[in-house]
């Protein structure tokens, strides 16, 4: 049961991290206001606020509900920071 958990929050993480990061790095990447200090704070609160109802489906109510909606928004936020943090490299790195 403990690892059917895990999953759940490990692909939470994973996933809101590499489709945040490619979504930034994609589309996002002329937009100034997405590479300001506080964006990825405020992509992670949003997702994980508007998780927290979905969290009760019987998939992921294995799982502890808010630990899965906090996954994805911290999942969000670090991909967004990543995708700032790639912008600023030289092309080619």
């Amino acid at each position: 049961m403990i690892i059917l958990e895990l999953l759940v929050v490990g692909a939470a993480l994973g996933g809101g991290y590499a489709w945040t990061k490619g979504f930034v790095k994609r589309r996002l990447r002329f937009v100034d206001a997405v590479h300001t200090r506080p964006v990825p704070w405020i992509a992670g609160a949003v997702v994980a606020a508007a998780a927290v109802p979905f969290t009760f489906l019987p998939l992921v109510a294995y799982v502890v509900p808010h630990v899965t909606a906090l996954a994805l928004g911290a999942g969000v936020g670090l991909g967004v920071k990543s995708a700032q943090r790639d912008r600023l490299l030289p092309p080619g790195d």
